[in-house]
């Protein structure tokens, strides 16, 4: 690991960063920054780098935001775990100087993220523990009608869906390949960007599309507490009904991953856990190519197609979209919201 070490924390408003040396002094002032300065945020580390001491990013687990467009562009990114940190507040992770601290002081406790890993590196293996131990939790869901994954395989529809925005640049391009080919489709947006970009969420909204809630800072559920879930969902569904006037009625956890917590949660929210059965698995950044044909090879009628639009380079997604709503139109799959796959019960007087 470098000598130097830049701890960057999320907060409400965006993210705070202390960077130290290996002797624990400040190496540059602490510094503030909006959710929508990621590219700036970049900047500044690479700024604060040299080919003999690059700095070492540090985020904890309930930021899932900066992983992707940090690793892309080269940066060193290590995850700090709720086991090695201090307990977090209600809303916000670990602070920024805390994080810093501690890969100056025990840079051994900390994974090394990689872009094909994702924000989840090295904790493959836990993942699919809490997905064997959320299938109660999902039982449970499906029965109350509160989970929704795929819709009727004899109808010729299949919704697109994209996670992680809004993102100032990809929202745009993914709109407006949309609206080229007459179609609709979901966002499940995270709060932290929504609160920063609310046009680009009433763009969103205004085009025709669904907005769902995705949490505020795409945390792993399992490191979160019941109090601090209500918080990422309340705050999102907030930011949301700011920007469109009503707040999402659809709520897809990170990494489609619950936790016990989950159903509890749900209890003060009118929201449909929604998940999907294709996975293009674009966030791996495979190429246009592969991401439209593992698309097209694997969706049919009823599907939920997971794709990406925020929280990382997603230029590939945004090139391989056009194949993939051709693919599907010369199919006879016509892209529309989840909302039209599984339209709420008609109430009768």
């Amino acid at each position: 690991m470098s000598a130097r070490y830049a701890g960057i924390a999320w907060t409400g408003a965006g993210y705070e960063v202390e960077v130290v040396d290996g002797a624990g002094r400040r190496a540059a002032e602490p510094s503030r920054w909006g959710a929508a300065a990621v590219t700036e945020l970049i900047s500044l580390i690479r700024d604060l780098s040299s080919d003999d001491e690059p700095v070492a990013v540090v985020l904890d687990s309930t930021n899932g935001l900066l992983d992707g467009p940090m690793t892309a562009a080269g940066l060193e990114v290590y995850r700090a775990d709720p086991w090695v940190l201090p307990p977090r507040p209600r809303f916000g992770s670990v602070p920024a100087a805390r994080l810093a601290e501690q890969a100056r002081t025990a840079p051994g406790t900390l994974a090394r993220v990689t872009a094909e890993g994702g924000s989840l590196t090295g904790r493959a293996d836990e993942f699919h523990e809490v997905v064997r131990r959320s299938e109660p939790t999902r039982a449970a869901l499906v029965a109350a009608g509160r989970w929704f994954e795929h819709g009727p395989r004899d109808a010729p529809r299949v919704a697109l869906t994209f996670d992680d925005g809004p993102d100032p640049v990809h929202t745009r391009r993914v709109l407006e390949i949309l609206d080229r080919y007459g179609v609709r489709a979901t966002f499940f947006c995270v709060g932290h960007h929504a609160a920063a970009l609310p046009d680009e969420v009433r763009r969103i909204a205004d085009a025709g599309h669904e907005v769902g809630n995705h949490s505020w800072s795409h945390p792993f559920l399992a490191d979160l507490t019941a109090d601090q879930l209500r918080e990422q969902l309340d705050r999102t569904a907030e930011a949301v009904a700011r920007a469109t006037g009503t707040a999402p009625t659809r709520f897809r956890p990170p990494y489609g991953a619950l936790s016990p917590e989950v159903p509890a949660v749900l209890e003060d929210h009118p929201a449909t856990l929604t998940m999907f059965d294709v996975d293009s698995r674009d966030w791996t950044r495979p190429g246009p190519e592969r991401i439209a044909a593992t698309v097209l090879e694997s969706a049919g009628p009823g599907s939920v197609v997971l794709m990406h639009e925020g929280a990382g380079d997603r230029g590939q997604t945004v090139q391989a979209l056009p194949s993939i709503v051709e693919g599907l139109l010369d199919r006879g799959l016509e892209p529309v919201t989840v909302g039209e796959l599984d339209p709420p019960p008609v109430t009768r007087p």
